[in-house]
């Protein structure tokens, strides 16, 4: 699937939802739904700076996709990380780095959060991004296992 159709497909689901504290509660569900990261990289270097809360991401890279995980120690932010991880997971890196995030207004969520949520959403795009950037320069220079298949 692609990242826009994953993005209808949010936007449907969301539609489904007639106020924000039913949003609200279907992003504490997807947050409860969302698999846990490995211990292993529940680390420093893995927490998203910029969240209020504590978010750790991890990427891997296969086959030209990258594949994220994520945790955090806020059930709403786990639910926010969970649905750009659902958008972003198994995409190739130049896919992630152009997408557009439009479900993201039209679904009212940077609105409808608290401007520290605000923030911490976009701190979790950008870092989500910068792996993508990241795994695009080692594909570009072939650095990275796989990347002459991609």
């Amino acid at each position: 699937m692609t990242i826009k159709e994953i993005e209808n497909q949010i936007v449907g689901e969301f539609a489904n939802f007639e106020d924000w504290m039913d949003k609200y509660s279907y992003l504490i569900e997807l947050g409860r739904e969302c698999p846990a990261i490995d211990l292993a990289h529940k680390t420093e270097n893995n927490l998203i700076k910029g969240c209020q809360s504590n978010v750790w991401l991890h990427c891997e890279y296969r086959e030209g996709r990258l594949y994220f995980s994520a945790d955090s120690d806020a059930v709403i932010t786990k639910g926010i990380i969970a649905l750009l991880i659902r958008v972003f997971n198994g995409q190739p890196a130049k896919d992630i780095m152009e997408a557009d995030l439009d479900f993201i207004d039209t679904i009212g969520l940077k609105e409808n959060l608290s401007p520290t949520r605000s923030n911490g959403l976009t701190s979790m795009i950008a870092q989500l991004r910068n792996y993508a950037k990241a795994y695009a320069l080692l594909e570009a220079t072939g650095k990275v296992p796989g990347a002459a298949e991609a």
